[in-house]
């Protein structure tokens, strides 16, 4: 049986856990990091002290996306990872740049969700308000001309940014109208694996 070790308030541990319902994988998940703490035998699997961490039969591995590819190639057959690597590609851009845009989206979620309104920089939450619709704006672009990330058909290339969009239309900022991530947020609540492990209350 899988194992993920990480709380589910994270955006790193949020993605595993969404990928692993999509698989259809029997998986268990313990709470680790934050409040949870961080104990010596976690620390012999993962020494940078981050979360997620997973184990697969004698497989241990972090690093999330890395976690998201490894899964997808041992467990999700053609569907998650084409054998085609163009194809393949594809998808995988989505993954890496969803790091470029946790960066912009940093600001505004340390100060909305992880400190007291009376230490919140407004300053810091609209720089980053702005940011994030600036890469918003990019991915709406690409999704005018099809439905997914990974293509014509949800794929690995949507789960990074799918946990990350849905912080992004909960946090209390201002957001222009962009019809087509909108519409793909829309497909991405459908979806069950979403809905019980990503749409949870953001803190």
């Amino acid at each position: 049986m899988l194992t993920i070790w990480g709380r589910l308030n994270s955006h790193n541990v949020k993605k595993v856990a969404w990928f692993a319902e999509e698989l259809g994988l029997a998986y268990v998940r313990h709470d680790v990091g934050g409040q949870f703490g961080m104990d010596a035998a976690y620390l012999a699997k993962n020494p940078n002290a981050l979360i997620p961490t997973i184990e697969d039969g004698d497989v241990v591995l972090w690093e999330s996306n890395a976690i998201l590819r490894y899964l997808a190639a041992r467990h999700g057959g053609e569907r998650f990872w084409p054998a085609d690597p163009a194809q393949r590609a594809l998808a995988d851009r989505w993954m890496d740049w969803q790091f470029s845009y946790a960066d912009a989206q940093r600001g505004a979620f340390l100060n909305l969700i992880r400190k007291p309104a009376g230490a919140r920089d407004a300053t810091a939450i609209a720089e980053s308000a702005q940011a994030s619709a600036k890469q918003m704006a990019i991915l709406d672009r690409y999704l005018a001309e099809t439905p997914w990330l990974s293509g014509s058909a949800f794929g690995i290339g949507d789960v990074p940014m799918g946990v990350y969009a849905h912080t992004w239309f909960t946090l209390a900022i201002e957001r222009p109208r962009l019809e087509h991530v909108e519409a793909w947020y829309a497909r991405l609540r459908e979806r069950p694996g979403y809905a019980s492990q990503v749409m949870i209350p953001l803190s």
